[in-house]
């Protein structure tokens, strides 16, 4: 009688255990959210409405444990996604301008080294241009002596020969190609002089700002 008792002791307890095992593994937890209108539901299990307008989950004291936010429609997760890109190029463009900032530091650990290597910039755009200009003027010196032959034929009353003309058409052309590149190039230094005014501005506030004391 005793080993028949002891017997259904230890299945009730274990029956006990198996029940609590089961109220801890699921731990109360419920469903709830607000549909369109506003309206709070709970629910015992997810559906098609909690999942479409997002949810909360609830413990067996009422209190919120994890939020699960709606799903995204098609268009709402295209729009995140390129937002999320902008921003990492955004970072991106950011930690490269940082690294970018903290090698010219390290470079030209005063500003007179800063302003040498914006003055030997400036001084290669300056050698360019002037190569440029004495192309530009043997160009237009071969431009006038053709122009010359073609006016010295037609005092003659001779006619002007198609090579003769031709060429002239073609050195016009070249004259004018060095004519825009020379523009092109001096533009380029205008810009560049007023680009490195800033850098140099740049580049005065990061040595205040590393010559102050830590905090």
């Amino acid at each position: 009688m005793r080993k028949l008792l002891s017997v259904l002791a230890v299945v009730a307890l274990l029956a006990s255990l198996s029940v609590h095992a089961q109220k801890t593994i699921s731990g109360g937890i419920r469903y709830k959210w607000l549909d369109g209108q506003g309206q709070l539901h709970f629910s015992d299990s997810l559906n098609d409405e909690a999942m479409k307008y997002g949810y909360d989950l609830v413990n067996d004291q009422g209190l919120v444990i994890q939020h699960v936010p709606r799903q995204m429609t098609p268009a709402e997760r295209d729009a995140a996604n390129k937002l999320a890109a902008a921003q990492a190029i955004k970072q991106r463009a950011a930690q490269e301008l940082a690294n970018a900032e903290a090698q010219m530091l390290a470079a030209y650990p005063d500003e007179e080294s800063y302003k040498i290597s914006q003055q030997q910039e400036l001084d290669s755009q300056d050698q360019q241009i002037h190569t440029t200009q004495i192309n530009l003027r043997s160009q237009e010196k071969a431009l006038t002596d053709l122009l010359a032959r073609a006016a010295d034929l037609e005092r003659a009353k001779a006619p002007v020969p198609k090579y003769l003309t031709d060429s002239i058409a073609k050195q016009r052309d070249v004259v004018t190609g060095q004519r825009n590149t020379l523009q092109r190039q001096q533009a380029t230094r205008a810009q560049t002089v007023q680009e490195q005014a800033g850098k140099l501005a740049r580049y005065r506030a990061l040595k205040a700002a590393q010559a102050q004391p830590a905090q």
